[in-house]
């Protein structure tokens, strides 16, 4: 499959981040190795979104500090970027919705048509391409140039870059490379783009507690998103996805990475981390990078508190 018929993806991740833990972090490198290894997707992009305040979980410190932690934690990653839309809103918003706001942002950063998983939409704009130079051409004149899908990339990664760090909705879409420099010859690429949730075993278990989420966002979700599932704690997925109706109605629009189930960073979760440390606990920097342990430290987070 080339990588033009390969759909392209953006991972986003939602959640506490109270604080956000290595095995966070090794959660989007497992889901994107598995769909590259999968042959039929092409991750460029990670997106993690704290919750909003108003979600009151216990334990839940300020949005300020989780916001500050994600930002050190992903500073050395060249893909992964956090974003602060959902903490800047009035008022808690639904993972729907924080998808559905990628989802639009998407549309007017980039130009996208956006469409569902199961039924991507044709594009809207259609040229006639134009092979041919006249015989003889000025010397200054830059040669044809063909788009490279390396090249479409490159170009889409700037404008996630930028969508990644604002702070004030499967899907097919055509590509204007302005880079080609073809002169009064314009050429369109059309590459497949999906937003697709990134969660853990716990909250795809959650899907199927009865009244715990909205019928019709769930549906959303899983018919037009598609959810990629890293299991955690040896849980087994498969066997949470046949015991849900909405979860085996969807099962094609839900990829397990199952490669990761006994990953050495699957036991690790931000509740054990902040016991860890209210214990002083010397397993910390098993849990939690660097940077965010400093952080917690520097502003006596967690130390006192009993989330």
């Amino acid at each position: 499959m080339s990588e033009q018929t390969k759909t392209h993806v953006i991972l986003l991740a939602c959640g506490s981040f109270n604080p956000v833990t290595k095995g966070h972090l090794q959660m989007f490198e497992d889901a994107r190795d598995y769909l590259h290894k999968s042959g039929r997707f092409i991750v460029i992009g990670g997106i993690i979104s704290p919750v909003h305040d108003g979600y009151r979980k216990q334990g839940l410190i300020s949005s300020r500090h989780r916001l500050s932690m994600c930002q050190l934690a992903v500073q050395n990653s060249d893909w992964i970027r956090v974003d602060p839309w959902e903490c800047y809103q009035e008022k808690w918003q639904t993972t729907c919705d924080v998808l559905e706001h990628h989802r639009e942002l998407m549309k007017r950063v980039t130009g996208c048509i956006l469409s569902n998983v199961n039924s991507p939409s044709s594009p809207v704009i259609k040229q006639p391409h134009n092979e041919t130079r006249p015989a003889t051409q000025d010397a200054n004149s830059v040669p044809l140039q063909k788009s490279t899908p390396g090249k479409l990339i490159s170009k889409f990664g700037e404008s996630i870059g930028k969508v990644c760090c604002l702070r004030p909705k499967a899907d097919l879409f055509p590509y204007i490379d302005e880079n080609a420099n073809l002169g009064n010859s314009v050429r369109y690429e059309e590459i497949e783009l999906r937003i697709m949730l990134l969660c853990g075993s716990d909250l795809l278990e959650s899907f199927s507690i009865p009244g715990l989420w909205n019928d019709d966002d769930l549906k959303v979700i899983l018919a037009e998103f598609g959810v990629v599932c890293v299991p955690r704690d040896c849980a087994d997925s498969e066997r949470i996805i046949r015991r849900s109706r909405h979860l085996l109605k969807f099962k094609k629009n839900i990829n397990v990475v199952n490669d990761a189930v006994d990953g050495p960073t699957a036991h690790i979760s931000s509740t054990k981390s902040r016991l860890a440390l209210q214990k002083g606990d010397g397993r910390v920097s098993e849990y939690l990078s660097q940077p965010v342990i400093d952080y917690i430290l520097q502003h006596q987070l967690y130390i006192n508190t009993s989330g």
